[in-house]
């Protein structure tokens, strides 16, 4: 599978290139990097959503770092941002989160975050990759005593629950909403922690079976949820991806919300309370340009960094920011988390249209975006590569450039976490953006497939 650790850590298809093998080493190889010598017995989390194959994986990454001297506390299936606060609660040195996201079952997933509970640095990923694939040092072999042990952890729901209500400012009394947990880790916890907010709350693709997370359902299929709250008159739906570290909305009449429009709502209401730090907000490369105009007419600054939430982590940590996030619905509200949550996110949103008594459809309107196509190429890793030297590849972008002048934005990029090259085109007319895309991706698809 090439190097281990892309935008959001080791990703693969399981059993197949993320292997137990390939697991259990990778939990040798954090329990080395993550822990002092002097720390006989390091305590890691490890926690996983619902697919079929976090079990598997689980039992690998626990006899890996079981075998180095770390005991292991198993959450069982939670939230990604859960692991992450709950490394800090639960005092341990690290802690793993077994998931692929919003990926289909078959994917898996390796997310390490250290004892303070963010996720790692590059540098510290790379170190385990060289361990693990390059094999610079040898595992040590404790035996005896020294050998980890593994506990489970009882509270886990309901820490985590606690942790996000406290957060929470207005109750969310009178609201009726959707959710929709993606067949996935909401489904342990979304009904309680609303339910107690005080919502009344239909609960949609809350049934994991091993293989249904993410299938036509969640963030990345919010169709059903769209119609489903326009049907019943609910007030919003929020709809999760698999590991609900992200979240997407829908208002009342049925409409999306996408993660622009999120963070517009949020960082509006933010500056008005004197809550937004530096009156910035970070986003990405993939933030809408309607964003960026929404920023200056409202005197905030907007920061573009790299796709990833990791990026955008960075960049807040570095400069003092305190919000910001994806248009896939990663949000960060570092005032409250060191990782984007999903759960969390929607109810900051649900809280502040119970605060203002407004409905979401009015507060939309804060923001106009420009019309925005993303096409989506399967290549092979072969092809990634190749897509950064492809003479054609890069006139085929150049032109398209030239065409759109300070009109619109062309940004093509592979993706992170799936064997995809992405291309984005922006602009002020939606016929003129769709035929740029279409002819950027066929000269793609001809030079890279």
């Amino acid at each position: 599978m090439g190097r281990l650790f892309g935008t959001d850590g080791a990703r693969g298809i399981a059993n197949s290139e993320l292997t137990c093998e390939l697991a259990m080493n990778i939990g040798r190889a954090a329990a080395m990097v993550l822990t002092d010598n002097d720390h006989r017995h390091p305590k890691i989390l490890i926690g996983k959503d619902t697919r079929l194959s976090s079990d598997m994986l689980e039992n690998a990454l626990t006899a890996g770092l079981c075998s180095v001297g770390a005991n292991v506390v198993q959450l069982g299936v939670v939230p990604t941002p859960a692991v992450a606060f709950l490394v800090g609660k639960y005092k341990a040195d690290a802690g793993v989160m077994i998931s692929a996201s919003h990926n289909p079952c078959e994917f898996n997933g390796i997310k390490i975050f250290s004892g303070d509970g963010y996720k790692l640095p590059d540098a510290l990923e790379e170190q385990i990759e060289a361990i693990v694939l390059d094999e610079v040092q040898p595992f040590p072999c404790p035996v005896g005593g020294d050998v980890g042990k593994v506990t489970t952890a009882p509270n886990v729901v309901r820490d985590y629950v606690d942790h996000i209500k406290a957060t929470v400012a207005f109750s969310l009394d009178g609201m009726e909403i959707a959710v929709d947990c993606a067949n996935g880790s909401a489904s342990r916890t979304a009904e309680l922690l609303f339910t107690e907010l005080g919502a009344k709350v239909h609960m949609l693709n809350a049934e994991p079976n091993g293989v249904n997370i993410n299938e036509n359902c969640g963030s990345t299929h919010v169709e059903t949820l769209m119609e489903y709250v326009k049907e019943h008159h609910c007030d919003a739906g929020i709809a999760f991806d698999g590991d609900a570290d992200r979240c997407l909305a829908v208002d009342e009449n049925g409409n999306l919300v996408d993660g622009d429009f999120f963070m517009a709502i949020c960082a509006l209401d933010m500056k008005s309370r004197g809550k937004l730090a530096k009156n910035a907000v970070v986003g990405t490369i993939m933030t809408n340009m309607g964003f960026s105009k929404f920023c200056e007419a409202n005197g905030m600054d907007f920061v573009a960094t790299k796709v990833g939430d990791r990026y955008v982590l960075e960049e807040m940590l570095l400069q003092g920011y305190n919000f910001g996030g994806e248009q896939s619905g990663h949000f960060i509200f570092l005032d409250f988390a060191t990782t984007g949550d999903g759960q969390m996110s929607a109810c900051q949103l649900l809280s502040l249209l119970r605060r203002r008594e407004a409905k979401l459809s009015d507060l939309v309107s804060v923001m106009s975006r420009y019309p925005q196509v993303l096409v989506n190429i399967t290549v092979s890793n072969e092809g990634k590569l190749r897509f950064y030297t492809d003479i054609r590849v890069r006139q085929a972008i150049d032109d398209a450039k030239k065409q759109l002048g300070d009109r619109g934005r062309i940004v093509v990029r592979p993706s992170g976490t799936e064997p995809l090259l992405r291309v984005m085109v922006e602009g002020e007319n939606d016929e003129e953006i769709r035929q740029l895309a279409d002819k950027v991706a066929e000269v793609m698809r001809r030079e890279l497939a």
